[in-house]
């Protein structure tokens, strides 16, 4: 990689970038545009991936993933080792774009898309290809009702102009993961970005106008929560918080389950494993954050708790 490309990397994503190596390949699509069901039901009409795969998956949102578990996705490869870039997603977008705006409405009162929810729209390789810089374009040119834009990443701060002229023309809102004040959890390697990182871009998107969502999702214990969710309350318009229990696409968490993420959580805060410790921390949060708080599918669909 070029020295000016990696100069542009976060800190975090360096160190990422020393793993190992990725199965990298270019492919094109027939759709990019799928009909939201589960989960994401109540969340939005279609969601979208410009990659099959994510370069996060090794990193510690990548070991509670859902996605992981998708035969479909992943193909018998484990998660976080390839990625296939979806070299015609915006020309697929626009192609579909009427179609699917009319069965949308029709359907599920707008056009509502959420990129992304099986991988993250600014993964290191954005830089490269510039798959979602396309997609963002071709949205411009073809509007949805409304976007939201889902992402681990502080690079997602690169796209801050297109984001910025959506927003005029169409309800747009970015959700940035924290899951937690603490970076690391015993056993499992550290995030894809540091927590003050993400919260950083949090507050710059939000300057410059945007709105701008933190997930706490899924819930991991939290050292500090006074302290974390009055820090969330200076730097976005509002916060979402979901546990792995009704949150990883099982009706119990069972997903989450056959992973490392709840031996890990336990070694930090046993009670962290409950929805009542979700529900404990709903209620700091509502202190800092009155009518700025949503729960679970709910809250991801913009509708907060009075």
């Amino acid at each position: 990689m070029p020295a000016g490309r990696d100069a542009e990397r976060t800190p975090s994503e360096r160190r990422r970038a020393a793993g190992a190596a990725l199965a990298l390949s270019e492919t094109s699509v027939e759709r990019i545009l799928t009909r939201a069901s589960g989960y994401l039901r109540a969340v939005c009409s279609h969601s979208l991936q410009p990659y099959r795969g994510c370069t996060f998956g090794r990193s510690l949102c990548g070991v509670g993933c859902y996605v992981r578990h998708s035969p479909w996705v992943t193909r018998g490869r484990a998660w976080g080792t390839f990625l296939e870039v979806r070299t015609n997603a915006a020309a697929a977008y626009r192609a579909a774009y009427e179609t699917e705006r009319a069965w949308a409405r029709r359907t599920r009162q707008r056009f509502s898309v959420f990129l992304s929810s099986a991988t993250d729209p600014f993964v290191p390789q954005e830089r490269r290809f510039g798959i979602t810089g396309g997609l963002l374009a071709a949205m411009l040119e073809l509007l949805p009702d409304e976007l939201v834009v889902q992402t681990h990443s502080p690079a997602v701060l690169t796209a801050r102009p297109a984001l910025l002229r959506l927003a005029r023309r169409a309800r747009l809102r970015v959700h940035l993961s924290v899951e937690s004040d603490r970076d690391r959890l015993p056993g499992l390697p550290p995030p894809a970005a540091s927590v003050r990182e993400r919260l950083e871009a949090a507050a710059e998107l939000r300057r410059a106008g945007l709105e701008v969502v933190v997930t706490v999702a899924p819930l991991l214990p939290i050292a500090e929560p006074e302290r974390f969710f009055a820090r969330i309350a200076e730097v976005a318009d509002a916060v979402v918080i979901d546990h792995f229990i009704e949150g990883d696409g099982s009706p119990d968490g069972r997903r989450t389950q056959r992973t490392a993420l709840p031996a890990a959580m336990a070694r930090v805060d046993r009670e962290s494993l409950g929805l009542g410790y979700r529900e404990r921390m709903v209620e700091v949060a509502r202190r800092h954050m009155p009518g700025r708080v949503g729960v679970g599918a709910d809250g991801f669909a913009g509708r907060r708790l009075a």
